[in-house]
């Protein structure tokens, strides 16, 4: 397997696409905006696609770094989509973080034609997906997991099977989830901290120290927040998504938890202040005293 195709060359997209080529794969390029794709195809080295059925001609797997599922499955599903055009055997990788319960339909149907399915949603961020050393939560067959393996291991440096088909879609959404928990319940601790006198900038060493440590105090603190960066390259727009999706995990489970409704309200009603654009660290100068989670969790 040495011809691969990229789809959707925005910051995460290029950055695999580098990998991929920097790994020794032939790689080619395909994006709706088809001046990104030129762009990007001159710049790191990679060829450029005018269209799907030209892609697919080309290569023997491809990597998805769409924003969503209904994107996903118009690409898959849509008249001249993949379904539609791929050749037998075509091994597709799926990086974005989605819908499970989308991603084990798609699955289906594209079985039915021949088409191997892989998710394999990342952390890690642009910078992660530049270098290659992302982390990936992976669903799959194991036959088809193994057939991948010289794709993620070119784009990861930690790659965790999670189970079936669908099952890297759920680890993904359910990290995200805790992330945005964490930079709520951080963000509420550190203003309890200034209130009562003490600077969060002196206090996150001890915490970090402690017991009471996150990724989000570990990392994004540090290198995002404190220094007034927000320079992560992750939208509110896309947290807000990925929490409306875990919440939806948790409606469909038929659970009732509080914390996790909450966070979701919390999330949904920050529209109404931080810009879709923003980044999602953003999230900590939400102003709580003038937010209204009522009917907040309906949004879409």
């Amino acid at each position: 397997m040495k011809a691969i195709g990229v789809i959707g060359l925005g910051k995460m997209g290029r950055g695999m696409a580098a990998s991929l080529k920097r790994a020794g794969f032939q790689v080619t390029g395909l994006d709706a905006n088809a001046e990104q794709a030129a762009r990007v195809a001159r710049e790191e080295g990679i060829n450029a696609a005018g269209t799907l059925a030209q892609l697919l001609a080309d290569v023997q797997a491809v990597v998805l770094s769409l924003p969503n599922s209904a994107i996903v499955r118009k690409l898959v599903e849509g008249e001249d989509g993949i379904a539609a055009l791929a050749p037998a055997g075509l091994l597709l990788i799926d990086t974005t973080t989605a819908d499970p319960t989308v991603t084990q339909a798609l699955a289906v149907a594209l079985q039915a034609r021949g088409v191997r399915f892989v998710d394999a949603p990342v952390s890690g961020g642009p910078r992660g997906a530049q270098s290659g050393e992302l982390t990936m939560f992976i669903g799959g067959a194991p036959a088809d997991i193994s057939a991948a393996e010289p794709v993620l291991s070119a784009l990861g440096t930690k790659r965790y099977v999670i189970g079936q088909v669908g099952a890297g879609h759920i680890a993904k959404l359910i990290n995200n989830l805790l992330v945005a928990s964490h930079l709520l319940t951080a963000s509420e601790a550190f203003k309890i901290a200034e209130a009562a006198g003490v600077n969060t900038t002196q206090l996150i060493e001890a915490v970090n120290a402690g017991s009471g440590r996150s990724g989000v105090t570990l990392y994004n603190y540090p290198s995002r927040i404190l220094n007034k960066g927000f320079d992560s390259g992750f939208t509110m727009q896309l947290m807000r998504k990925d929490v409306r999706l875990a919440i939806d995990m948790m409606a469909q489970a038929g659970l009732t938890l509080p914390i996790s409704s909450e966070v979701g309200a919390v999330w949904a009603a920050s529209a109404a202040s931080i810009d879709d654009a923003e980044d999602f660290n953003r999230i900590v100068e939400l102003d709580t005293n003038n937010v209204d989670t009522r009917n907040a969790i309906a949004y879409g």
